[in-house]
């Protein structure tokens, strides 16, 4: 919802100033995606109905192909916006990148794992997982035996897995793959991790790597955001069959991406046009802020995550991670205390004004609760975001443990 000083139309929308377009008071949303969004944003997205071949609209479109390859540190990565979830980016791997009966690893941290794998088998792949502990992420040397024991066309992994807070090291994985089965492509899902954790897709040498518009990228959910390096595309473009998917097919889309970057009107399928106006916004803020670097914005994520964990283990509070190194920094998964759980915590938050999310995780679904600390919330520090958050935490469980005396 929105604050308007006078009633909203088209012709409004033109002449008004972001400063008038302000977001009516609401509970403060602190789940890990969809995550708060600024008014800049939400002012984008109010943008009058235009034509998707608009002379307006191209270069919109072709910017935001653009800044996506900054946010995920590429220079010549191709990148692929379309309507849909996140989850549309595992059909564009699934359909694009594998043939069925060839082979897919996937590295376990979460309930992603699981779901990417289900994907995968859908197009045909024959997949094998790498599970860790709750808690954990899959070590190296497990990665190593598992790439010397088969020949795979390629590996996955969940960079932050929403379900556990677990944060992959990227960077090592990558490297592992590369020594020991270099043809291999490194496919990164980085929907709970781009834009709040630190990525460098060239440098990494990472071939794919999917996310979200409603997390890190601090924009209303819808866009399916992908990256895909040239040994990705090349693979894809040498591929036996046709993909295994039409409205994911790289094949139909490619034309697109390129027409727009070039600035000419293209079509296969319309895009979400305020959508793009708004991630627009987003990206533009967080590549070419005056005041913060990506390095910097990564830096305020860690510190705010930092800040949230130390305050829960204060508290008496577990978190789900089982070591700080594996521990997400845009977001903090924590077990309930002793003696409590969701319903002596979650509406008490709510009644707040915070809220939260529950578990996700199977095996562990009601002894945990969730919390998202990324984009405007970790970066806008006059917020007070994270202040809320810890101090509601603290009055919730005094009151919670008061009550069970």
């Amino acid at each position: 919802m929105f604050r308007l000083a006078r009633p909203l139309c088209s012709s409004v929308i033109r002449r008004m100033s972001t400063a008038e377009f302000k977001q009516a008071p609401h509970k403060l949303l602190v789940i890990p995606g969809p995550i708060e969004v600024s008014d800049e944003v939400l002012y984008a997205n109010a943008h009058p109905s235009m034509s998707h071949v608009s002379p307006d609209f191209i270069p919109i479109f072709g910017d935001c192909l653009r800044m996506t390859r900054t946010v995920v540190d590429t220079t010549d990565g191709q990148p692929f916006l379309i309507a849909g979830s996140g989850t549309l980016g595992w059909d564009q791997v699934a359909a694009n990148l594998i043939e069925p009966g060839e082979n897919a690893l996937v590295l376990h941290s979460g309930y992603f794992g699981d779901s990417f794998t289900d994907c995968l088998e859908t197009y045909g792949a024959k997949v094998d997982q790498i599970k860790a502990e709750i808690g954990a992420a899959v070590g190296q040397d497990a990665v190593e035996a598992a790439l010397k024991q088969k020949k795979y066309k390629l590996l996955t992994f969940t960079h932050v897995d929403t379900s556990t807070a677990v944060l992959s090291d990227a960077k090592a994985i990558a490297a592992t793959v590369r020594r020991v089965s270099p043809e291999t492509l490194v496919v990164l899902d980085g929907v709970c991790s781009v834009a709040s954790e630190e990525i460098h897709m060239d440098a990494w040498d990472i071939d794919v790597i999917l996310t979200a518009s409603q997390k890190g990228l601090g924009t209303p959910p819808g866009l399916s955001v992908l990256v895909a390096s040239k040994r990705a595309m090349q693979v894809f473009e040498s591929r036996k069959s046709r993909p295994a998917s039409y409205y994911a097919s790289w094949k139909n889309w490619l034309p697109i991406m390129r027409a727009y970057e070039s600035n000419q009107a293209a079509y296969f399928a319309t895009p979400p046009v305020n959508l793009i106006y708004a991630y627009h916004a987003s990206l533009t803020s967080i590549t070419k802020s005056p005041s913060i670097s990506l390095a910097e914005r990564y830096a305020l994520h860690r510190e705010v995550s930092q800040r949230v964990k130390a305050a829960a283990k204060e508290l008496g509070i577990k978190q789900l991670p089982l070591r700080d190194s594996e521990a997400a920094n845009g977001m903090t998964a924590l077990y309930y205390p002793d003696g409590l759980a969701a319903g002596d915590i979650l509406p008490r938050l709510v009644k707040k004004g915070v809220v939260v999310a529950g578990g996700l995780h199977k095996s562990i679904k009601d002894q945990y609760f969730r919390i998202g600390h990324m984009g405007i919330t970790a970066v806008e520090k006059e917020r007070q975001d994270v202040d809320k958050v810890v101090q509601s935490l603290k009055e919730t469980l005094e009151e919670a443990r008061a009550e069970k005396k």
